[in-house]
């Protein structure tokens, strides 16, 4: 079977983690923004999505594999602030450089500049990243189950508890949730895009927040275009909603949002 698209960027992940040192003091330096974070009023995304309503996670993502650039236009920052007026619940920033255009520095002024939680969304497959992810100030990290056998997601997960980084830990729609679940993740998101074919599977996302405890936030992820499909899925049970390329291709991304949330601004 040949490599997806996924196991690509898994191998360019870890050809940049084995050609960079790991900076002097990482750890040390991580435990101080976590400590910095703490004093500062931690910023829950579990408890920003867990509320009454549908909760979106709007994403700034300048390119992805499947669509190429997204926007070329892209400002990370004037993007969160948009989503932050439009209602978002909570800012994902992407900051894979290779297939996604992506760079950690964007998060750390996307941090800065909102009030929301922001979300690390990387492939993270190692100890060194969640330090590097403290580091730039997220309040959250995308760990991906299909990469970590489950004694590694054991080890990220109390590594990121040690560091106040709460994880949403993404599954997709063909797999067996089992062991996510049984890892204790509060926050489980389920991927609807298929990394074979890229076909986007709303069915299966559907069919698996049946398979999901009430007691964990259930995240819907890909394929979210517009009202009826965000409502679709709340049906289904679904807490919250990633929604990216959706948004960022918008001519008014905010307004955007507002259509998703079903809180258009009057025309008149």
């Amino acid at each position: 079977m040949s490599d997806t698209v996924l196991d690509e960027i898994v191998s360019a992940v870890l050809r940049r983690l084995d050609i960079a040192p790991e900076a002097p003091g990482l750890e040390d330096a991580a435990r101080e923004a976590a400590d910095l974070r703490r004093a500062g009023g931690l910023r829950s995304l579990r408890s920003a999505l867990a509320g009454p309503g549908a909760a979106v996670i709007a994403e700034c993502k300048k390119a992805s594999p499947s669509a190429g650039i997204i926007r070329a236009d892209f400002d990370p920052v004037a993007l969160a602030l948009a989503f932050a007026e439009a209602g978002a619940a909570a800012i994902s920033v992407v900051t894979e450089p290779d297939f996604f255009a992506g760079d950690p520095g964007s998060l750390a002024a996307v941090r800065a500049a909102v009030d929301l939680p922001v979300l690390r969304k990387d492939f993270v497959v190692s100890r060194r990243q969640l330090l590097e992810t403290a580091v730039l100030g997220a309040d959250a990290v995308l760990l991906i189950h299909r990469l970590l056998d489950p004694g590694v997601l054991a080890d990220l997960l109390a590594t990121a508890g040690e560091l106040d980084l709460e994880v949403l830990l993404e599954i997709f729609a063909d797999e067996d949730p089992g062991t996510a679940v049984v890892s204790g993740a509060r926050i489980i998101g389920v991927n609807a895009r298929d990394l074979e074919t890229f076909e986007v599977r709303l069915d299966r996302v559907e069919a698996m927040a049946l398979k999901l405890p009430t007691d964990r936030v259930r995240v819907a992820e890909s394929g979210i275009h517009d009202v009826g499909t965000l409502a679709r899925l709340a049906e289904a049970g679904y807490d919250a909603f990633l929604v990216g390329e959706h948004l960022v291709r918008a001519d008014d991304p905010g307004e955007a949002l507002r259509r998703l949330l079903g809180s258009e601004t009057d025309p008149c």
